[in-house]
């Protein structure tokens, strides 16, 4: 093979590439990606946000979606909807650890400065 075959190997590639990042960004334009907004600045805006997806098997997935601080734990599948669990507080975003740990830091903080 010379160097012409070679070259135009690496355009051709170069090409595909392009084409598969192309598709991507259109389907992330278009809404057809995934859209799991777990911490990020826009899930903080919005009133309903998935949380968590699960694949179970080939059919079903568990999908954990918040809406208004309110979790709701739903089964869908090809051909029924399930609603598991409904009506699941949720915080912030915070572990129980980590509110534990804001709360001595916020008591530490009163106690500091009633003693100044």
């Amino acid at each position: 093979m010379d160097i012409a075959a070679y070259i135009q190997f690496i355009i051709a590639l170069l090409f595909v590439i392009g084409l598969i990042l192309l598709l991507a960004y259109g389907a992330k334009r278009l809404g057809l990606a995934a859209r799991v907004t777990i911490n990020s600045p826009k899930a903080q805006e919005r009133r309903l946000n998935i949380v968590e997806v699960l694949t179970v098997d080939s059919k079903r997935r568990l999908m954990l979606i918040r809406r208004d601080n309110v979790e709701h734990l739903i089964m869908l599948g090809v051909e029924k909807d399930l609603v598991i669990e409904q009506n699941i507080p949720c915080e912030s975003g915070l572990d129980s650890s980590a509110k534990a740990i804001k709360e001595t830091i916020k008591k530490s903080s009163t106690k500091i400065r009633q003693t100044s």
